[in-house]
């Protein structure tokens, strides 16, 4: 799950984490408020969407010379006119696609004088199960290119959380930084900290673009603040944060995606033309793969689980036939705890019930799979039944070539 920047700030500073002042708006008039309430005179008026290069990102409705979704403002008038043109508004942005995203609340934070930015970010490593953190002086920049062309001014300190955060962690982080003095200290507190909320909470990444060095202070003093931030959150873990749960924004998730959350459905919508149905994550990617192989492109992922009811798959089948861009469905079922008929039962009152349109390919195998078959058959409906993964998926495949 993932929440908004204004969202992720304020669980950060309940962990001490120093940020700049902020209040999110949902209208002009909460945005000109929010800047009230803040010293000034310098605003940063930010676009709230789940998408990363909003300052670089273009409004469709306005000009091509406009300004993006992170704006500085020096003015109330300037923070009223930023929040006319940014409030529902699309904005595009190199990680939405062309489509873009709806801009449907703002963060209107204080403006910060900077002396230097950096990168640093959490996540899980796979590979060793232990916690990444990873540092770069090239803060505020894509940190793909970064790692692209200068490898070497990337580092990662991987924390053992049998272990947990040590102090040589953080003295490894504000080295990678090249930070010396107060800042030094500020940065291993700071490590510390970002570890001790990453596992509070289950995140399953944060991302701090830039972290930033403030210029000294009349008493000659520096700080390090969190500009920017990303947050997701292990789904899984919910359950152990209702209040995490409730930030949830479903707005800024495609409701399909919404729809196959509320039947337990693991669904993620992709680019291509042939719907899948499959039981088992590790079955759904290699469907996926095979139509690749075959010169197709799969529209979606969608693991309808080990237990799922006859209701289940009929709300997993209406949801594939929702996109328009599917032109004909595979269903693969291996039938362990899932049973095929049950399958079928699904199958054919989706159909039924959706008056399906295009050609759908299905192959079972498993757990009561001649009743599965013989329901398919006996229900009156066009459904191509198929041997095995590599035959449906080259089925799937010359049905659409021959409907289209």
């Amino acid at each position: 799950m993932n929440i908004h920047e204004y969202q992720a700030k304020e669980l950060l500073s309940e962990h001490g984490i120093a940020v700049p002042a902020g209040h999110a708006a949902l209208t002009v008039d909460e945005a000109v408020a929010a800047a009230e309430k803040l010293p000034g005179p310098l605003y940063v008026v930010k676009a709230q969407i789940h998408a990363g290069g909003r300052g670089k990102g273009k409004f469709k409705e306005l000009a091509g010379d406009a300004k993006g979704g992170v704006r500085l403002a020096h003015s109330l008038d300037d923070v009223r006119k930023d929040a006319e043109e940014m409030l529902g508004n699309t904005l595009v942005t190199i990680q939405t696609g062309d489509e873009g995203k709806q801009v449907n609340r703002l963060y209107v934070t204080d403006g910060v004088d900077i002396a230097e930015e950096y990168y640093l970010s959490m996540l899980v490593d796979r590979a060793s199960g232990e916690v990444a953190m990873i540092v770069s002086t090239e803060g505020g920049m894509d940190i793909e290119e970064v790692a692209h062309h200068t490898p070497e001014k990337i580092a990662t300190i991987t924390i053992d959380p049998a272990q947990g955060f040590m102090p040589h962690h953080g003295r490894a982080v504000a080295f990678a930084l090249k930070l010396e003095g107060d800042l030094n200290k500020q940065a291993q507190k700071l490590a510390k900290q970002l570890y001790s909320a990453f596992m509070a909470m289950d995140c399953e990444m944060l991302e701090i673009n830039p972290l930033v060095e403030t210029k000294p202070d009349d008493s000659g003093n520096a700080k390090l603040l969190v500009l920017d931030t990303k947050m997701s959150f292990d789904g899984n873990a919910l359950f152990r944060h209702k209040d995490i749960e409730e930030l949830r924004d479903e707005t800024e998730e495609d409701p399909a995606e919404v729809e196959a959350s509320e039947y337990d459905l693991a669904y993620i919508k992709l680019d291509g033309n042939i719907g899948c149905m499959v039981n088992g994550a590790g079955l759904a990617m290699a469907t996926m793969d095979i139509i690749k192989l075959n010169g197709a492109f799969p529209a979606n992922f969608l693991d309808v689980g080990g237990g799922a009811t006859t209701e289940k798959v009929t709300a997993a089948f209406k949801i594939i036939l929702k996109d328009p861009a599917v032109e004909g469905i595979l269903v693969n079922i291996f039938g362990g705890i899932m049973k095929c008929d049950v399958i079928a039962n699904g199958i054919v009152q989706a159909a039924k019930d959706v008056n399906l349109s295009v050609p759908l390919v299905v192959r079972l195998e498993g757990t009561n799979v001649e009743q599965g078959k013989e329901i398919l058959e006996n229900s009156g409906l066009p459904i191509v039944s198929a041997d095995d993964l590599g035959d449906a998926a080259k089925k799937i495949v010359a049905e659409v070539k021959k409907a289209a």
